[in-house]
């Protein structure tokens, strides 16, 4: 292919971007501009997906200004193709290819039935059956919530539909922990890129979770993502010029790759983003005197980007200071104060003790009505009384409910329990002497063979594991040369199969360790963790955890109870704590158990605890006195209950309540399911494989196994792997099997295939036969389905104003349309097909009365058209309007609403206003019926 700038190209992978302009190309790349959908690709010469538009004398074409005129010469000068053309009053004018209109497409029915281009009988029928899909799924309510290979639970669904929802998202996600934020973030992300609302997203993670997080996008979600590193991008500057963060649509990134390169650095920031995505966001360090450098880029970052999801511990868990410094990242002009927002916070149990009043009463007693006036102003004047909508008025005019997401454990529920397993055993003689915080892990101030050889811990650790036998256990200790340690003894030395997991390794290294962990049949019986097992690897398909030794936070603690209570787990947590009796291991152990009672139960108030009780424990722990021993544990137990009941009655509530909307989210799932237990989305990928020539077997129960053929339609079927698929269509058996492929209509051998369809001309040209004895022989029917088209930027969302809306048309030779009166899977039930070369004879015979029945079905379609934009205009412009007015009146009571939220709708408005007005209702499909004669 030879590439110029000023060519008009079209994209063969995204067609609805319309009529794209080179604007530049530099050794092996071009980049190419889409005028009408705002947008702009960058392509590899030898492997760019795009087809020449050249039109042909007869054709028609039209200008930037929508001027149609009629192609009589083509001629090219330097690579560009200069049109000579005729306007209606037959003016002749030359329109160079530059000044062509972008807003096309480039499917032509009529063109191919003339030219004896002809489709089979199902391939015209695949294809209506796919424009009436389309448009139903573009209409759905639950459209980006049903392609995740997950469970539905209503907190993770309610928070990716509430949030993948708006325009540029910024909220922080802190659930606590095991209540699957990943998963979270992944339905948002899965959602907002289905549904055209981003397109460029970058995600920033600890080293440890870049491999996981990119498994889990591809294995949940179906979203590749590209990993950046020093390698790569020194690869890619020696091969391509220009910004290699520009080359990929969504990219994860290790966060410290930014601290070491500020190359890196820059190039992320001067490359735009719809979607930056933190993980830990926690451990970006913020206070009012001093702050990190990985903040410090995040704050940029943050600024630059349109939506910014922070993945993130507890407020609690992190303290107010810390609570704040994520908030500044999302609305730095809302909460730019800590000391407001210190006052603010302050009044959050006012309000929730109002909220519980609200739900109690059983009608709006004078005094009630009074204090929510103070809230809710003259709304409350109202003589009905509506508990939900009020209580909805308050988390929505009031506090961080609409940037903060926080699902508790004890609200969600369907939890394990923990059981504790203590074990005391005996201090050594080679520990005698070691004090203090020394004392926990008093392994690391001896010699390795030492205490591997007189620590009873070890001995009581591989007794446990032989007993346990084939159980997986996983083990976490403090320290990354204590886990190497006991991986090489039980591994060289007891010959037990275990696996170790430290900051040492390298990802590959990691994610070798934790897949022989999970491997059930010759995987390692244990893993064996440093403290950094604790964060972000999830191993639920255990439910025996060793503390080898116990870290002084309790939030640290949690973590690695987490890794096995969470979501998923289907066993009770055995917890087993071996301590050595006398030391500050048993005190440690001890007012854990006692003050706070975490081996049996979460806390969300860990960090609170600790940081109150920080100092008397260290001077404890050093010097080892009983009797103090006894009051801090008293003291804890009295400060954990009034924390915990505290949390209870304030904002834990309010967040809670407007953190997972139970009514909401059932119904979200009730839909989904409905969609799931349909035979449609089967039926419709067995004709479509069929079609495409894919070998079909069945597999199972829900399951089929297809493969490539000999025989396929195209040497590219989306999602098809080279020695096949098992796929199936059941969430369930998706969730049990990961070797099958989960087929859902959001999957992207579903979708893929679908656009592919609707862009080409599969399908869009058919000449049957049929046999009435009621109608004359040679009559003829011609049925015509035309669709919406708009080149409109995804992030309008204009499908849900003005979806495809296939709309059929049946004319018969006078004129008059009969789809009323003949259906379309009656016609299709009369319908056989017609040798090749006889409807080649046919085709000239009846091409003139065709052209009259076209323009009737035209005629018909310019009014319908003209209907579809006026209802088009009218539900856009009253759904917008509606929640701009809402956006601006809660803006007055609640900060939190965002002036460019605002300013987006209004824009969004009079953007969809122009879109909707050069949408037009194209013809995609028609197909002439010839009746041959017969018996009736």
């Amino acid at each position: 292919m030879n590439f110029s700038v000023g060519q008009r190209w079209a994209s063969n992978t995204e067609p609805q971007l319309g009529l794209g302009l080179i604007t530049d190309v530099s050794g092996r790349r071009i980049t190419i501009r889409f005028p009408a959908a705002e947008e702009e690709r960058t392509y590899a010469t030898d492997t760019a997906p795009l087809s020449r538009i050249q039109y042909s004398p007869g054709d028609q074409i039209s200008n930037q200004d929508g001027e149609t005129f009629t192609v009589i010469e083509v001629n090219e000068l330097r690579g560009i193709l200069i049109y000579l053309a005729v306007d209606g009053s037959g003016g002749e004018i030359q329109i160079p290819e530059l000044d062509l209109n972008a807003f096309v497409q480039f499917t032509h029915p009529h063109q191919r039935f003339f030219g004896g281009q002809l489709d089979r009988n199902k391939e015209y029928e695949l294809r209506v059956d796919t424009l009436n899909h389309q448009h139903r799924l573009q209409q759905s309510p639950v459209r980006g919530l049903m392609g995740s290979r997950t469970s539905l639970l209503p907190h993770q669904v309610y928070i990716a539909s509430e949030v993948a929802g708006r325009y540029a998202p910024r909220v922080l996600l802190a659930d606590e922990v095991g209540l699957g934020k990943t998963i979270e973030a992944g339905m948002i992300i899965h959602q907002q890129l289905h549904t055209g609302l981003a397109s460029r997203v970058l995600i920033l993670l600890p080293t440890s979770l870049v491999h996981q997080w990119l498994v889990e996008m591809l294995r949940r979600f179906n979203m590749s993502f590209a990993v950046f590193n020093q390698e790569r991008l020194e690869a890619m500057e020696e091969t391509a010029s220009g910004n290699p963060f520009e080359t990929e649509q969504r990219i994860i990134v290790d966060i410290d790759f930014f601290q070491q390169s500020m190359v890196a650095r820059q190039l992320a920031l001067d490359a735009e983003w719809d979607l930056v995505v933190v993980d830990e966001a926690h451990h970006l360090a913020w206070s009012e005197t001093e702050v990190s450098s990985e903040y410090l880029f995040v704050e940029q970052l943050a600024q630059q980007s349109k939506g910014l999801l922070l993945l993130t511990a507890t407020p609690e868990q992190i303290g107010i200071e810390g609570h704040f410094a994520r908030l500044r990242l999302l609305d730095p002009a809302r909460f730019h104060s800590l000391d407001a927002f210190r006052q603010e916070a302050a009044h959050y149990g006012q309000l929730n003790e109002l909220v519980k009043q609200v739900v109690v009463a059983e009608t709006l007693n004078e005094e009630l009505r009074i204090q929510l006036r103070e809230y809710l102003g003259d709304e409350m004047d109202a003589d009905t009384f509506d508990s939900d909508q009020i209580i909805r008025h308050l988390l929505d005019r009031h506090g961080t409910g609409r940037v903060l997401f926080r699902n508790t454990r004890a609200a969600i529920k369907g939890f394990p329990q923990r059981c504790l397993n203590a074990y005391p055993l005996p201090q050594p003689d080679i520990y005698q002497g070691i004090d203090g915080q020394f004392a926990l892990y008093p392994e690391t101030l001896v010699e390795e063979e030492q205490w591997i050889s007189d620590d009873p811990r070890v001995e009581w650790l591989v007794e446990h594991l032989k007993a346990l036998k084939v159980q997986k256990v996983l083990v976490i200790c403090h320290n990354a040369a204590t886990a190497l340690a006991l991986d090489k003894y039980l591994t060289l030395r007891v010959g037990i199969r275990s696996a170790s997991f430290y900051e040492g390794l390298s990802i590959i290294e990691r994610d070798r360790a934790a897949a022989y962990f999970a491997d059930q049949d010759q995987g390692a019986q244990t893993l064996i963790c440093s403290e950094i097992g604790s964060e972000g690897r999830n191993f639920q398909f255990a439910h025996h955890l060793v503390l080898f030794d116990l870290p002084l936070n309790p939030d640290l603690l949690e973590q690695r109870i987490g890794r096995l209570d969470r979501i998923g787990q289907q066993h009770d947590i055995q917890i087993h704590v071996p301590y050595l009796l006398g030391t500050a291991q048993e005190s440690l152990y001890r007012w854990f158990h006692e003050g706070i009672n975490l081996f049996q139960q979460s806390c969300s108030a860990g960090y609170m605890i600790f940081q109150k009780f920080q100092q008397p424990l260290e001077a404890l722990l050093l010097s080892g006195n009983q009797a103090n021993l006894d009051h801090l544990i008293q003291d804890t137990r009295v400060f954990t209950e009034a924390t915990l009941e505290e949390l209870h009655n304030g904002r834990d509530q309010l967040l809670e309540r407007n953190s997972c909307d139970m009514k909401v989210a059932s119904d979200l799932i009730e839909r989904i399911q409905q969609e799931e237990q349909s035979d449609t989305l089967f039926e419709y990928m067995e004709s479509l494989f069929d079609n495409f020539g894919l070998d079909v077997e069945d597999h199972s129960e829900h399951a089929l196994v297809i493969t490539p053929s000999d025989n396929m339609r195209t040497q590219h079927f989306p999602g098809l792997k080279d020695e096949g698929n098992t796929v199936t269509f059941d969430r369930q058996r998706a969730l049990s099997r990961e070797d099958m492929d989960y087929l859902t209509w959001e999957h992207p051998m579903v979708y893929e295939n679908m656009d592919v369809i609707i862009s080409s001309e599969l399908g869009n040209a058919n000449l049957a036969q049929m046999s009435l004895a009621a109608l004359p022989a040679g009559t003829l029917l011609l049925e015509a389905w035309y669709c919406m088209h708009s080149a409109a930027p995804g992030y309008l969302q204009l499908e849900r104003y003005l979806p495809l809306s296939p709309t059929r048309y049946l004319i018969d030779p006078s004129g008059k349309n009969l789809s009323a009166a003949v259906s379309y899977e009656k016609l299709a039930e009369l319908c056989e097909p017609i040798r090749k070369q006889m409807a080649l004879q046919v085709i000239p015979q009846i091409r003139g009365q065709v052209e009259q029945m076209l323009q009737h079905a035209q005629h018909f379609a310019g009014e319908y058209q003209q209907l579809l934009q006026q209802q088009a205009l009218e539900q856009m412009s009253s759904g917008l309007e509606e929640e701009r007015n809402r956006l601006v009146a809660l803006r007055e009571v609640n900060p939190n609403i965002r002036q460019d939220e605002i300013d987006h709708l209004t824009r969004r408005m009079a953007e969809s206003k122009v879109y909707i007005e050069k949408s037009v209702l194209e013809l995609q499909a028609l197909r002439v019926v010839i009746n041959s004669g017969g018996k009736k």
